[in-house]
């Protein structure tokens, strides 16, 4: 029987990473739960695949300017770092602060701020605003460029506290005027030509080029401006140092947060927690990493009611299923049609649709997008020659009686291998029915590929298509 222990770590590792193997949930585990959160909030070396081997196979991720290959590129530093927090923080950015190639035509500029997001996402609240507000993918994403003294631009003003901080109902429309106001002269320099410093400026300005922040004071409203009922000659940077002391703005980060890091839907022990994270969100001056500190220790997160109760978005999904598997550890060229499945299931990584992000939870899940999840994780589950797979062909041989399991074994074992994964007892009374069909499973002598080794692949791919397994 799996302890609590291994399963409350498999919950923080689904939650705060892309699920784990069991070899890496026992690393974890002789952590403590403690330490594993520290060590999770805390990211150090990655140790993700190194550029130079990606560009000896990938010649088009060495700019990194077209959309495919920048998308296989994070791909890659999801799949194989020893940080995932890292990469969850910058995917839950990347959701809430969406920013899209489809309008950019420039991923190597989108990408930079995907790197903001894994430098900057744990950190102070007030820091990660500015920083998103010198960025040049969200300058030019939300029309910030033409933003001028003389002919203002409301776009990024107005999604800065719509979407992105206070959320609807906690300003005015004139407060939206003034804060696009204090962001007038924070745009996009023309793109320096970085080896030839002959060259300040390119001919092509918004060009598929990397671009960088300019501050342009000529072109900056340095009149007074009343905003949130303070009064000043705000600039950006007091704009948002204003925005982050309002309780609203703790109350959208916290539900913010909980919604993607516990639960999809928020109940009266979440609203509980989250003014918990409220609290926290002042007495830290804002750091993003201490809520997510106190969402983790919360009696909440660690109880049966926050298991299993978000679905997967397709991100989680993929990466999960292929970190399970250990497959593209090294180059190779699927890993585009890899990052292509994504989009299919609804979540292209880089092009969200519209600056709102994706619609999560249970809108993940429609007819098309059950059957796209299903077939990927089932294909890649079951693939006996994956690495992935044959350690959990070896550790149910190890775990059974004398290289046998009986159906029921067979079924559990998997579910705890893949997990530990909790299921209804229909879903088992399934599972043990098709295991049943042949038989108890005799792993002696196993050879790779084999007719035993193909059941706990064909295993694995049942449970990959169950309901349960849609859920983190």
């Amino acid at each position: 029987m799996t302890s609590n222990d291994t399963s409350l770590m498999a919950h923080l590792l689904r939650r705060a990473g892309f699920g784990a193997s069991r070899d890496e949930l026992e690393q974890y585990l002789e952590m403590g739960y403690d330490g594993a959160v520290e060590t999770l909030l805390h990211p150090t070396d990655p140790g993700n695949m190194p550029d130079d081997l990606i560009r000896r196979y990938h010649v088009e991720q060495s700019e990194l300017r077209d959309l495919p290959g920048s998308a296989a590129y994070w791909m890659y530093r999801m799949i194989s770092t020893t940080c995932p927090m890292e990469e969850k923080i910058a995917l839950f950015w990347h959701g809430l602060f969406a920013t899209g190639y489809t309008k950019l035509n420039q991923a190597r500029t989108l990408l930079n701020q995907v790197d903001m997001f894994r430098r900057s996402g744990l950190g102070s609240f007030e820091d990660l605003l500015l920083e998103l507000s010198k960025d040049p993918a969200m300058i030019f994403w939300l029309d910030n460029n033409e933003n001028h003294g003389t002919s203002m631009n409301e776009n990024y003003g107005r999604e800065l506290l719509e979407l992105f901080s206070m959320g609807i109902g906690n300003y005015t429309e004139d407060d939206v005027k003034e804060c696009a106001r204090a962001f007038t002269g924070w745009t996009l320099g023309n793109a320096e030509y970085m080896a030839v410093r002959a060259f300040k400026d390119s001919i092509w300005p918004y060009g598929r080029i990397a671009w960088h922040f300019e501050y342009r004071e000529d072109d900056h409203d340095d009149g007074e401006k009343t905003f949130l009922g303070e009064t000043g000659r705000f600039n950006g940077e007091e704009i948002i140092a204003i925005i982050v002391k309002q309780e609203s703005t703790a109350r959208f980060m916290a539900t913010r947060l909980f919604q993607f890091f516990a639960a999809d839907e928020v109940t009266e022990a979440g609203e509980r927690v989250i003014g918990e994270m409220m609290a926290t969100y002042f007495t830290s001056g804002y750091q993003i990493r201490d809520m997510l500190r106190t969402l983790f220790h919360s009696e909440f997160f660690k109880s049966e009611e926050a298991r299993f109760a978000r679905v997967k978005g397709p991100v989680e999904m993929v990466v999960g299923a292929v970190r399970m598997a250990g497959n593209y550890r090294n180059p190779a060229l699927g890993i585009e049609q890899v990052s292509n499945t994504m989009l299919y299931m609804g979540q292209g990584l880089l092009q969200p649709s519209t600056v709102e992000g994706w619609h999560e939870g249970v809108e993940w899940i429609d007819s098309g997008s059950l059957v796209e999840r299903v077939n990927f994780v089932a294909k890649e589950l079951s693939n006996v020659g994956s690495p992935g797979v044959r350690s959990i062909i070896d550790r149910l041989e190890a775990g059974s009686e004398q290289g046998v399991l009986i159906p029921s074994d067979l079924a559990d074992g998997c579910l705890d291998l893949l997990g530990p994964i909790e299921v209804s007892d229909e879903t088992r009374s399934v599972l043990v029915d098709f295991a049943s069909r042949d038989g108890d499973l005799d792993l002696n002598g196993h050879q790779p590929g084999d007719e035993a080794e193909q059941r706990v692949g064909n295993m694995l791919r049942l449970v990959a298509a169950t309901r349960e397994y849609q859920l983190a």
